[in-house]
């Protein structure tokens, strides 16, 4: 829970704070990425140095039976590969920590296995008390990447077996889907967040559920960074090198660097017990209904609706999903026998 008093938790978030120069300067790479480490550390705001190290389960050795559609010569290229990344991990390992960085290692997460997977992942990274662990998750389709659920089961595995939590790395739609339903995912929504976008600033991202701010922020990578124009060039190292901005100094990125806790859950709002909607139909007609809502995570309102003229009743249903603690205005539209009216509540959760 300390982390709530670290200066990541309650700066604002910002512009363009890698042109801060007080800012730290995270690196991470998977194994394709050509660094040239003399060039690289000359610069001197590179703090920490983060690696891919598993993804998914690990290559069959065998090459035996089932290869998920790939030929045996294939399979025994892709365990090759497998083999010389793990060798290349360790190397950039010895080279970071011998040179100061902080080190940290990330498992990119696929569908299914998520217990197996976090045992994969501790096996491969086999990370020390100091180092930053990383769960990868790259989208919610569940084809390509783990479930949320999965990756829930994944955190608390990796807990269990190192003490830490790991930290979440994502992009601002899976974040936002996350923390419109932190009354579901009670543990993603907690873990620090290491957040993915490329775009200058990030004005009205957050706070996000539990997240009043980033921890790192990957604001340059291949999808944003050419010969021609880059958020921030890595000396020795090509465009596609990822490139992240903590929200604070080096000095203060060593003592919060493993993050291993979750963050303080904030209070659910309670949902209101009366909705009112304004039912605007055209002319001088005016009509309002009031309905019970549900304490919950859904609702339902029914009602029959009068209008003002008192001559011309009809039943009405308003029905949409609400979200726990998220507060928002919405406005739908609903279909009543031949007219088409607007129905915009007033004190209303997001839907």
């Amino acid at each position: 829970m300390a982390l709530a008093t670290l200066p990541f938790s309650t700066r604002a978030a910002d512009v363009e704070p890698w042109k801060t120069p007080e800012n730290a300067i995270v690196i991470d790479a998977y194994e394709l990425n050509e660094i040239d480490w003399s060039e690289m550390l000359s610069d001197k705001r590179i703090a920490g140095f983060i690696s891919k190290a598993s993804d998914g389960l690990p290559e069959s050795y065998s090459c035996k039976g089932e290869h998920s559609g790939d030929t045996v010569a294939h399979c025994k290229t892709m365990w090759r590969k497998y083999a010389v990344s793990r060798e290349l991990y360790e190397t950039r390992r010895l080279l970071a920590r011998a040179k100061g960085l902080l080190w940290g290692a990330y498992h990119l997460a696929r569908p299914g296995n998520p217990i197996d997977q976090a045992n994969h992942f501790l096996d491969y990274a086999k990370p020390q008390d100091d180092e930053m662990m990383v769960l990868d998750i790259e989208g919610i389709e569940p084809d390509n990447y783990m479930s949320l659920e999965d990756a829930q089961i994944f955190a608390g595995h990796v807990k269990t077996r190192t003490g830490r939590y790991p930290v979440l790395y994502t992009n601002h739609s899976t974040a936002r889907h996350i923390a419109l339903n932190r009354d579901k995912y009670r543990i993603l929504s907690r873990l620090p967040l290491w957040y993915a976008r490329y775009k200058p600033g990030i004005e009205g991202a957050f706070p996000m559920g539990n997240w009043d701010n980033y921890a790192l922020w990957q604001f340059s990578a291949a999808a944003n960074c050419s010969k021609r124009r880059c958020p921030y060039r890595v000396k020795g190292a090509e465009n596609d090198i990822d490139v992240n901005v903590a929200p604070m100094t080096k000095a203060e990125l060593q003592k919060a660097w493993t993050f291993g806790a979750l963050l303080p859950e904030k209070p659910f709002e309670p949902l209101d017990e009366m909705l009112t909607a304004s039912i605007p139909t055209g002319g001088a007609l005016k009509a309002t209904v009031e309905a019970t809502v549900t304490i919950g995570t859904g609702a339902q309102t029914a009602g029959i609706v009068t209008l003002a003229d008192g001559k011309t009743p009809f039943p009405m249903t308003v029905s949409a999903e609400v979200r726990a603690g998220i507060m928002a205005n919405g406005t739908t539209t609903t279909l009543l026998g031949p007219r088409v009216v607007e129905v915009t509540p007033m004190n209303y959760q997001d839907f």
